[in-house]
């Protein structure tokens, strides 16, 4: 296996959806707690990321392992069968990668404390529900739920925790504060399975998959992409509006012109090759703006 097929086959390029989440963590805990401790971070941040490319490459393995579309599908659309991959050799690379996170998580409850493993339990849990078992999440219609709210707001809270531990509440109020800010990425993440599932719509339902789309059409899940855009950048005024990011994050709304653009292509036409990458591509500019304009309000309020 080439660097790659392994890169393409654990989907290196939707990292941003757990890496961006983690880092706006960070500063969420600098900002209102002012800490940062860096090895718990650390760790967190090298687990996550491995067990993030687990489950994807889990997800790949799955839908080529129960393809009912054998001909086309299984052997020309999924890379497994593309680029002719052995299983057994998938099975024994996700081993190593969960095997490593999981070390890793003991580890990271050792340094801040239990809170962290049924946390961890948690997200461990989504991640393999997510494409396995008999019900898998990613053919239902609560992909989008459960994708964007443990991607999107768990590893947000995670890594708020990490870093705030000896000093973090358990309220409400602490809890949906970090809710809020998180919410444009939980949309945002959302949105990419969502696409995901618009422009493989045919192909779900040759392989029995039944997305959201299968119940809602994919004129309402177009609709859907677009409302959660708006949510998202409504949900960044109103924090900061409201104190829990600093004002610098407003020019998040710089990028409206662009969600639009990226929005009226994927309206336009619903080829994954050629339009998954609008909902990638607004996750990525998106979230990383966020991160940017959040860690630049922490140091102009330092300076």
């Amino acid at each position: 296996m080439t660097l790659k097929v392994f890169l393409e086959l654990v989907e290196i390029k939707a990292k941003t959806a757990s890496i961006l989440p983690c880092l706006l963590g960070f500063c969420f805990a600098w900002y209102h707690y002012q800490r940062f401790e860096w090895l718990p971070a650390l760790v967190f941040f090298v687990a996550m990321v491995l067990f993030n490319m687990a489950v994807d490459m889990l997800d790949n393995y799955h839908d080529f392992v129960h393809a009912v579309d054998t001909e086309d599908y299984q052997q020309n659309t999924n890379i497994i069968g593309r680029e002719s991959l052995s299983a057994q050799q998938i099975l024994k690379a996700l081993i190593v990668l969960v095997v490593i996170a999981g070390i890793l998580g003991l580890w990271l409850v050792y340094l801040v404390g239990l809170p962290v493993l049924w946390m961890g339990i948690f997200c461990f849990a989504i991640g393999f529900l997510y494409s396995s078992g008999p019900f898998p999440m990613s053919g239902l219609p609560v992909g989008e739920f459960f994708s964007g709210f443990t991607m999107g707001v768990m590893i947000t809270l995670i890594s708020v925790y990490v870093n705030t531990f000896s000093v973090f509440t358990w309220s409400w109020s602490n809890l949906l504060s970090i809710w809020a800010v998180a919410l444009a990425n939980e949309l945002w993440i959302s949105n990419l399975l969502l696409t995901n599932n618009i422009c493989d719509a045919k192909e779900d339902e040759d392989n029995h998959r039944h997305t959201i789309i299968h119940f809602i059409g994919i004129r309402a899940g177009l609709w859907a992409f677009a409302i959660k855009n708006a949510l998202a950048l409504m949900a960044i005024a109103i924090t900061v509006l409201i104190g829990l990011q600093p004002w610098t994050v407003l020019a998040t709304w710089l990028l409206i012109p662009f969600i639009i653009q990226q929005t009226r292509l994927l309206f336009q036409k619903q080829v994954k090759k050629e339009t998954f990458s609008t909902a990638v591509k607004i996750l990525f500019f998106g979230s990383l703006t966020q991160v940017i304009t959040f860690a630049l309000g922490i140091l102009l309020e330092i300076s």
